[in-house]
Formats: structure tokens, C-alpha cells, sequence
């Protein structure tokens, strides 16, 4: 069951609540089953914890094989490079090829970095928003339980 299944069987549960005469704002609900809900929640929020960890690591390595795959092109346009200093102006056209191809790579390197940096953030952002909205709705849900149980 995910949080938003628990958080939604917590919403119904305190719809289905049957109010307290003279407190309206108060009312009975089932506690064992909002205490098995909570406990379902307590077990999935390290769920969801261990996959926005997969995410970033995922994130590094994509950034890792970015990285040799820079240094693969660099290898290469310096063997390329080196390959073609026999004659002067092939040598000027295997500079530029590879300082070319070395812009390129550092440039897609960066992109790429940058984006996956840019794709995680957003990921742990959401899922922090998400984690302290079901924190919040379980603050608010223990809240009304005390309120309920006084």
C-alpha cells in the first residue's frame, strides 16, 4: 500500500466518522484501524525514503558515465590529433576537430550533469513536499485522535 493510499483510507476513515453531540468539531472514529493505518504509513515512508536514494544514485551514475564518456571522446580526439601531425595543415585541422570535439564533450558533460543535478533536486523536492504533507496529515489526523480520546 502506498502513503497515498494510507493517507486516503485515513481521509475516509474521518468521513465516516460519526460526530460527538454538542462538539461537532469533534467525532468517534476507529482506532485500531487509524492505528493500523499509521503503522502502514511508519512502514512505507523508508520505502519511499530508499527510492528517492535510488534516484540520486542513479543521478551519480549517470553523471560518472557522462564523465567517461567525455573522457572517451577527449582520448580519442587526442589520438585522432596526434595521428595527423605529419603534415601542417592537417595537423591545424585535427587542432581545431578536437578542441571542437573537447567543447562539445565538457558542454555535453555539463548539460547533462546539470540536468540530471536539476532532475534530482526536483525528485527530492517533491518527495520532501510529499513526505512533510503526510507528516502534516498525520500530525493533524493524531491531533483530532487526542482531540477525540479527551
Amino acid at each position: 500500500m502506498t502513503i497515498e493510499e494510507i493517507l486516503s483510507d485515513m481521509d475516509d476513515l474521518l468521513e465516516r466518522s460519526r460526530p460527538i453531540p454538542f462538539a461537532p468539531h469533534k467525532a468517534v472514529i476507529d482506532a485500531d484501524r487509524m492505528r493500523e493505518l499509521l503503522n502502514e504509513a511508519h512502514l512505507n515512508i523508508p520505502a519511499e525514503i530508499k527510492r528517492a536514494k535510488l534516484i540520486d544514485s542513479d543521478c551519480d551514475r549517470i553523471i560518472n558515465e557522462a564523465r567517461s564518456k567525455a573522457e572517451a571522446i577527449v582520448q580519442e580526439a587526442e589520438a585522432r590529433a596526434k595521428r595527423m601531425l605529419s603534415e601542417q595543415a592537417i595537423l591545424q585541422e585535427a587542432k581545431q576537430r578536437a578542441l571542437d570535439m573537447l567543447s562539445k564533450a565538457q558542454n555535453g558533460s555539463k548539460e547533462i550533469k546539470s540536468a540530471a543535478e536539476k532532475y534530482v533536486d526536483h525528485l527530492l523536492t517533491d518527495v520532501e513536499t510529499y513526505l512533510q504533507n503526510g507528516l502534516q496529515e498525520v500530525k493533524q489526523t493524531k491531533s483530532r485522535i487526542e482531540g477525540v480520546k479527551k
